[in-house]
């Protein structure tokens, strides 16, 4: 809770060097002069699921209606590199997001979606390298020169590590993964942003604002070295990094938190890794509303918490915003889930005034004071990391991972105990209590259903692929892939041909593991 804020509180703050202009370091203000007066932030839906044909409906769909960027959701068996065949898949495929095993399930989700002119982000890490090959090549069968394409990999190993879970390989053999991309996209890809690397994941986890921050920026320099080591320069790659933060609940300090994270990461970049591009310095990233704020209970509650947690990425300055469906919390969303959520976005953008303003928070004495204690909050986390041995020894030590439990206990603890208040479901509860206790009932709604029979479709389809496509040219392929994953050249060349000649996912995944091992979690306690 912010209390009265008053000019006391920001005495000897020098507007000059806190904030200066809008477009200029440190870029408190935003990382164009005009912000949205010049450009709207991207308007994204995140969909994916069931087959990639049922996914490109809704790609379709959603374009029609006025996204200006894909955001594809992977299922658990992609994410985990397993083919929709594995034993391990079995209950998943095309669950949480589209199952895609092959180059003709890509092809299959991008018919149709001109590569060149549509803008994609992929939610994807572990097998990150294998859904970027796989991107590329789709281009190529459309005749999209590579260099044209834009967009994003997600890419973020580490957070999976401390937040989320979707890893596969051990971490310091997943590093090398991230900068092959880098290495690659440098070259291939200029306007490719190579990571996203994610805040949202450590907030959804149950993580403070000011964790969230100093977590994903603890990750972010970890990468920058790892990139710099292999000999990549910082004003170059430093200039399609890209990051992914959580737009939760308390509006001001929301909006505070970007623009501290703006302005502690321009710093980062100048005095830690000596990075002079004014590009290679700023920070520019996607928001996506607060799932873990959801509630089932009383559904049509969420249509406003995704608007207040839109409205603050908005005047926080994100270059791209997605908005969560009002349903989430029960099933993935309905056609007209999503749609509120993009009309959510379109209203903030087209009647509400506030893009017409460059940075209209600007001198408030409560953000002012709120982004002065995140940047320093943020600053102490780094340090104490630092001296802990850096990001991989805390992660491997389960430090990270252990102060982002202990907040997500004392935050559940809040709401069990109604100090912190959910609106119709431990307050203003209108619907009856099963046997006069206990959280109310959530509401029935139609959800979107997924047909039971895609995991027998994509399983028979993947089946098909191997048995039509020449044996030995995979097979050939896939080995060259475990060949530069043992001697350590960039593993994007050989990932594209072997996708190229149908090697499937799973296939492609394994002959990493081969090499680099699976990485098993240690408990923290």
């Amino acid at each position: 809770m912010h209390d009265a804020r008053t000019p006391e509180d920001l005495t000897g703050w020098d507007p000059s060097t806190e904030l200066g202009f809008p477009g200029e370091f440190p870029y408190t203000r935003g990382i164009q002069p005009t912000m949205y007066r010049g450009r709207l932030w991207s308007m994204r839906q995140y969909a994916g699921f069931a087959t990639a044909e049922e996914s490109n409906k809704r790609y379709r769909y959603l374009l029609a209606q006025g996204v200006s960027g894909l955001s594809v959701a992977f299922d658990l068996p992609t994410q985990m590199g397993y083919d929709s065949d594995h034993p391990l898949a079995a209950g998943e495929v095309g669950r949480v997001g589209v199952a895609i095993d092959s180059i003709e399930d890509m092809a299959a989700l991008f018919d149709g979606i001109p590569l060149d002119r549509v803008s994609t982000s992929m939610t994807i890490n572990a097998t990150a390298i294998i859904l970027l090959s796989l991107y590329v090549a789709v281009a190529k069968r459309q005749g999209v020169p590579i260099r044209a394409l834009s967009g994003t990999v997600q890419n973020d190993i580490l957070k999976e590590y401390i937040a989320r879970g979707t890893y596969i390989y051990p971490p310091r053999q997943s590093l090398r993964i991230v900068t092959d991309i880098f290495a690659f996209c440098e070259r291939e890809l200029p306007q490719w942003n190579t990571i996203s690397i994610s805040g949202y994941h450590i907030r959804e986890a149950g993580s403070t604002a000011v964790q969230e921050v100093g977590f994903t920026f603890a990750n972010a320099i970890a990468y920058v070295q790892s990139a710099i080591d292999a000999g990549l320069d910082v004003n170059q790659f430093g200039q399609r990094l890209s990051f992914f933060f959580n737009a939760h609940n308390d509006f001001l300090e929301e909006i505070a938190k970007y623009r501290a994270a703006r302005r502690l990461w321009a710093r980062i970049m100048r005095d830690r890794f000596h990075a002079t591009s004014p590009r290679a310095q700023q920070l520019r990233f996607h928001t996506q509303t607060a799932g873990s704020t959801l509630t089932a209970q009383q559904p049509d509650n969420n249509i406003v918490r995704v608007a207040l947690q839109a409205l603050a990425a908005v005047l926080g300055g994100t270059q791209s915003l997605h908005g969560n469906g009002r349903d989430e919390a029960l099933a993935l969303p309905t056609e007209e889930s999503a749609r509120i959520a993009l009309r959510t976005q379109q209203i903030i953008a087209a009647e509400s005034g506030v893009a017409n303003t460059v940075d209209p928070v600007a001198g408030s004495y409560a953000i002012e004071t709120l982004t002065n204690a995140i940047e320093q909050g943020a600053a102490d986390l780094l340090a104490r990391i630092e001296r802990a041995g850096g990001t991989l020894v805390a992660i491997e030590a389960g430090i990270i991972q252990r102060e982002i439990q202990e907040s997500a206990y004392r935050a559940q603890v809040a709401i069990d105990s109604g100090d912190a208040v959910v609106v119709g479901m431990n307050r203003f509860a209108n619907e009856a209590r099963a046997g006069g206790g206990g959280a109310p009932p959530a509401v029935m709604m139609e959800t979107l259903q997924i047909d039971a029979d895609v995991e027998r479709r994509q399983i028979e389809r993947v089946r098909a692929l191997r048995a039509s496509r020449s044996a030995d040219a995979a097979r050939s392929a896939v080995d060259a892939v475990t060949q530069a994953a043992r001697h350590g050249s960039n593993l994007v060349p050989p990932i594209i041909a072997a996708v190229e000649a149908k090697a499937t996912v799973g296939e492609i995944a394994h002959a990493m593991r081969q090499v680099f091992g699976e990485y098993e979690e240690t408990a923290t306690v």
